[in-house]
């Protein structure tokens, strides 16, 4: 068996994960993979390179052994910093991130889109090491690079200052022993003809989301307790449930475990096919504390690891689209209005002028999950604060001024089965609305929620204008549906409250 730095990890992760790799291929899901912290990687990855100053990348070719060559060369050539250097021992391969370099000796950097060293880095950089030292290099130094989000852009990008370079050679050094003693346990797994037997557990889906997972899982029944919301029932003891033969619904019942309410509610929901359970004088009190006119408010925005534009920190959200219904009074029609920002440029002022624009002080905003939307608005008015003080005052008039529709589902002041223990917007509407085509997300093109919103208006940059225009177009859809299901929600609500 041959491995690779990735392979390794997958296989510290989960040992079957090779052996499923070699022997059931066809059975992966890849639409487990996320595609937004896979191209996040590849560009953090390719800033990096410049860290050290000018340097040579090995091109990237199925056929290592060409990659391995031409590290060979650049080696022999005495090129300071090599870029992707490719080399292979006993069948292990490796292509390090930044290697540099010296009379004698050489030091490799692993770099990481992630803002903190996690264990499984250490299990990557060990392994490279080994292939590495292996490999007859003298190896004086491991480190890795990873984000710094304390970082703030200011002008041209500052890679000292964006990047953050910690020593981990001890702690690779300390692990060799159990690099060899895996790699030869990784080779015996996999040549079992049989199918081997794995207990599914934490690995699943830590430290990275398994490809097989739904292969794995195929045992577990509708209704289990995995379903439960993590928020009222954690996964450790969900885990020592499953071991104790505790996997249905109806089995956790009987086994007269002591768990919360909000999970008994779940539960008895599903099992006994209660109606909704309904607390009229809580709704009451929550649609009490709303003033009309109503202005329904949802954000879409991005975060990327590389800041684009001064004032930003790695990671920060930087909304460029909003959504906005207003309704005059209960029952009353909405006048709905809209934005979306210009790619490739900065939306935040645009969007903090328009904000204010459309929503007069003093009036009452409705968010879904406020906090969200609350901390955008923050972060705009702190970002326009110096240069027009007057509409950072009116931003955090908004700030001040939100309701959470949230509430009602999260305090399960409305509970029903097809709730599935979520209060998500995304399970709150289907079960309000099971059969109202002009609510379903899945009916919309190309966006249907809010990862595949950051992808799109990502991509509009290197779209042809037919592809703009339809990206547009159904970023403009996706958002707009967000609000106009508050206003939908709201009006059950009321229904609600006056029906029961």
């Amino acid at each position: 068996m041959n491995l690779s730095k990735t392979s390794y990890c997958k296989g510290i992760q989960c040992q079957k994960i090779l052996w499923l790799e070699r022997h059931k291929r066809e059975l992966r899901d890849d639409s487990m993979l996320n595609l937004q912290i896979l191209e996040s990687g590849t560009r953090v990855g390719d800033l990096a390179m410049g860290y050290f100053g000018d340097y040579s990348e090995v091109p990237y070719s199925e056929d290592k052994s060409l990659m391995i060559a031409e590290t060979k060369r650049l080696l022999k050539a005495r090129t300071k910093i090599i870029c992707e250097a490719s080399f292979s021992f006993d069948g292990n391969f490796c292509g390090v991130d930044i290697l540099r370099v010296f009379d004698g000796y050489v030091e490799f950097i692993e770099v990481k889109s992630s803002t903190e060293i996690k264990q499984i880095y250490f299990d990557d950089i060990a392994y490279q090491y080994y292939v590495l030292s292996s490999s007859g290099l003298n190896v004086t130094k491991v480190s890795i690079m990873h984000i710094d989000n304390s970082y703030e852009r200011q002008g041209a990008l500052d890679l000292k200052g964006l990047f953050v370079v910690r020593d981990c050679t001890e702690k690779v050094l300390s692990m060799q022993k159990d690099v060899v003693a895996n790699i030869g346990r990784f080779r015996e797994y996999v040549k079992e003809k049989d199918e081997p037997e794995m207990e599914i557990g934490g690995q699943c889906s830590d430290p990275y989301a398994c490809l097989y997972y739904a292969y794995c899982w195929r045992h577990i029944p509708e209704n289990n307790i995995f379903e439960i919301s993590g928020q009222t029932l954690r996964f450790n003891k969900k885990l020592a449930l499953y071991r104790r033969g505790i996997v249905s619904f109806e089995q956790l019942l009987q086994s007269g475990e002591d768990v919360s309410d909000s999970t008994r509610l779940q539960v008895e929901s599903t099992v006994y096919k209660l109606p909704p359970a309904v607390d009229k004088e809580a709704i009451r009190a929550f649609l009490d504390t709303l003033r009309w006119p109503l202005y329904y408010l949802d954000f879409e925005s991005f975060q990327e690891a590389i800041p684009p534009y001064t004032g930003l920190r790695p990671y920060v959200q930087v909304p460029f689209q909003f959504s906005l219904h207003i309704q005059k009074g209960p029952g009353g029609k909405t006048e709905h209005r809209e934005f979306l920002a210009e790619e490739g440029t900065d939306p935040r002022r645009f969007i903090a002028e328009r904000l204010c624009s459309d929503i007069p002080e003093n009036v009452c905003i409705l968010a879904y999950n406020m906090s969200y939307e609350k901390g955008r608005i923050r972060a705009l008015s702190d970002f326009i604060s110096a240069s027009s003080p007057d509409l950072a005052r009116h931003l955090m008039n908004i700030h001040d001024n939100f309701r959470d529709l949230m509430q009602p589902f999260r305090s399960r002041s409305y509970y029903s089965s097809e709730l599935g223990g979520s209060y998500s917007i995304k399970q709150v509407l289907p079960a309000l609305f099971p059969d109202d085509p002009e609510l379903d997300y899945n009916a919309l093109d190309l966006v249907h929620d809010g990862g595949e919103a950051q992808l799109a208006y990502a991509q509009l940059c290197v779209q042809s204008p037919e592809e703009r225009q339809r990206t547009r177009t159904a970023l403009l859809a996706y958002c707009r549906l967000d609000t106009l299901a508050m206003v939908k929600i709201l009006e059950k609500l009321r229904e609600i409250t006056i029906n029961l």
